[in-house]
């Protein structure tokens, strides 16, 4: 058994301004050997596919792997990236010589000028190579997809945990359907649809309502006979796309009947929890105000939750904690790269600085804030995660200055975006997370997987962004009139 590994995966933001050239993808794309050597022990989707086609000792056959590396974000992927790596998929499945099945690592939220439905295209640019083979996709939850995947692929497998820390097994359900499928042994059918829900991604937590109650329903209908894998990607509201939104796959085994069943009633199910995904969340004011009287009342350590800031540089929740007098915090990330230059060409560590930075992006960046404080760390990270979202992956940030304030306030100016998924980001550039009262994260929900263990109140927030919780403050071009709540169709409600 001869099963093909590749991979393009983005995650675009449409509302940046960069379009997305082959240079944001090439520093990072893995070939061959690479692809398994990088994700091997890394509870990844490869990872998954990985345990299971050995296990089975099946020869696998990785053929690329394609992702935008690195910190902050830009927008469209051009024709020529696109092109560049769903071609090379094709091309190198059809160098490879007899291939039994095909397993695509996905994303589900690209967004290509050339290509109004990525995924599915790139799907059937695989399609062109291998003919009539099974082509199994595993897709972040993120997904904004329709009948044009499930139409090209044999089967799709989309995470359930948000945090995602379920990939190495979507992963190996994906293989294991694949192992089943070559042997005979199972026909993937599937049905797909679209609930006509667009959510903002901070309300899509997988351990809350509304999609825990989602996810639940998914899998009260997996154990039911012929129900191979239900699943429900809440979409990604942040890519202006004709598809954007809700979708449901459902992959039984040869009864399209029931799959057609089971998508529709997930699909009725999430509609009639629609009101839950856009409830109202604190302004910044109001958040900074209601994490310090928490901490007041001894119920910290708080964490502010800046789900907007796709750039790094949005000053607002940093602006609103200094003057509002609040002590012992940290903001991990303020992302100024002409900043960090001057930083590092002029000054070391001990020196006592003034330095202006963010603000620079778009409108929704805010001002560019100036403070004082004395350089505790400048240089370049590296570490190892620690917490359950890629335990165990090596992280090399770019430049990174740590700046105490004083009365222990912390500021980080960085190059670029950095995610802060656990403590180990903290501990790299000085910073005792366990002696903060709060901690302003640009995340939506990721940071929950480990966060959560160390802060007790976890205040989601509604500030300006890129990926704002009040989807109404973006233009969209490509909105589907009765996409709820703020397709046309409601708008006039």
């Amino acid at each position: 058994m001869r099963i093909a590994i590749a991979g393009f995966s983005d995650e675009t933001c449409t509302f940046c301004k960069d379009p997305t050239p082959i240079g944001r993808f090439e520093p990072y794309a893995l070939r061959g050997q690479a692809i398994l050597d990088d994700n091997r022990g890394i509870p990844t989707y490869i990872n998954g596919y990985m345990k299971v086609l050995e296990a089975e000792g099946a020869e696998i056959v990785p053929i690329v792997y394609a992702s935008k590396g690195g910190g902050g974000f830009s927008s469209w992927l051009t024709p020529d990236c696109f092109d560049k790596y769903s071609y090379e998929i094709r091309d190198g499945l059809k160098a490879a010589g007899k291939i039994d099945g095909v397993l695509l690592s996905l994303h589900g939220a690209m967004a290509a000028e050339s290509a109004p439905k990525p995924e599915a295209e790139i799907v059937r640019r695989a399609r062109q190579a291998v003919g009539d083979v099974p082509i199994m996709v595993t897709l972040d939850l993120h997904a904004n997809e329709d009948h044009e995947l499930a139409e090209a692929a044999d089967a799709v497998f989309i995470l359930k945990t948000y945090p995602h820390v379920d990939a190495e097994e979507i992963g190996m359900i994906a293989a294991e359907c694949m192992v089943k499928t070559v042997k005979g042994q199972f026909k993937a059918t599937m049905a797909c649809r679209k609930p006509g829900i667009i959510s903002a991604s901070i309300y899509q937590a997988s351990a809350s309502h509304p999609m825990k109650d989602v996810f639940d329903r998914c899998r009260e209908w997996e154990k039911e006979p012929g129900v191979y894998c239900v699943s429900v990607a809440p979409g990604y509201a942040y890519a202006d796309v004709v598809d954007v939104g809700m979708s449901v796959f459902a992959v039984t085994d040869g009864d399209q009947q029931l799959a057609e069943k089971v998508a529709q009633d997930l699909s009725d199910f999430a509609w009639s929890l629609r009101e839950s995904f856009a409830a109202p969340l604190p302004g910044t004011e109001e958040s900074v105000r209601l994490a310090m009287e928490l901490v007041t009342a001894g119920k910290g350590p708080v964490l502010l939750a800046d789900g907007a800031d796709r750039i790094g540089d949005s000053t607002h929740l940093l602006k609103e904690l200094i003057k509002s007098g609040a002590r012992n915090w940290a903001v991990p990330c303020i992302a100024d790269p002409s900043a960090c230059e001057e930083l590092e060409k002029n000054h070391k560590a001990g020196d006592v600085v003034t330095v202006t930075a963010g603000g620079w992006y778009d409108q929704f960046s805010g001002t560019p804030a100036e403070v004082t404080g004395k350089v505790v760390y400048m240089g370049r990270p590296s570490y190892v995660l620690m917490g359950p979202m890629e335990k165990g992956r090596k992280v090399q940030d770019k430049f990174c200055c740590h700046l105490d304030l004083g009365e222990n306030r912390h500021v980080v100016i960085t190059q670029e975006a950095r995610w802060v998924l656990d403590g180990s980001s903290f501990t790299a550039v000085g910073i005792d997370y366990k002696d903060l009262d709060i901690i302003a994260l640009k995340d939506r929900v990721h940071h929950r997987a480990f966060w959560d263990t160390v802060t007790k109140v976890n205040i989601r927030t509604s500030v300006p962004g890129q990926g704002p919780a009040d989807l109404r403050t973006l233009h969209y071009d490509n909105l589907p009139d009765d996409v709820f709540p703020i397709g046309k169709k409601w708008a006039r409600a």
